[in-house]
């Protein structure tokens, strides 16, 4: 028996039962649910520093629609205010360091 206390992605507990293995699950909402959202991102962040690929960077972006979910917006609205920061301030595509100001 492994233990975890970790949120997991939704279709994970019917994964583990096709693998023909039993597992105990909770349900968590509010506070809890976006703790644990905020300790996934971490986890995810330093699993994609560790890896650098592309399937991490999607599982870091699953979470961010967690997050954004849980405060009330939705996919859309998360991407959408993507958009509107990337026009008025641009994005991070040309790799400008900015050292200071005068």
């Amino acid at each position: 028996m492994k233990t975890y206390n970790k949120l997991v992605r939704d279709k994970i507990p019917e994964i583990i039962k096709a693998d023909g293995k039993n597992c105990d699950t909770i349900i968590v909402s509010g506070e809890e649910k976006k703790e644990l959202l905020r300790a996934k991102l971490m986890e995810e962040v330093n699993e994609y520093l560790e890896d650098d690929n592309l399937e991490e960077l999607a599982d870091v972006m699953e979470v961010l629609f967690g997050l954004a979910n849980e405060l009330g917006f939705s996919e859309e609205d998360l991407l959408k205010k993507r958009e509107e920061k990337l026009k008025a301030r641009g994005g991070f595509k040309e790799g400008i360091v900015l050292n200071r100001t005068y």
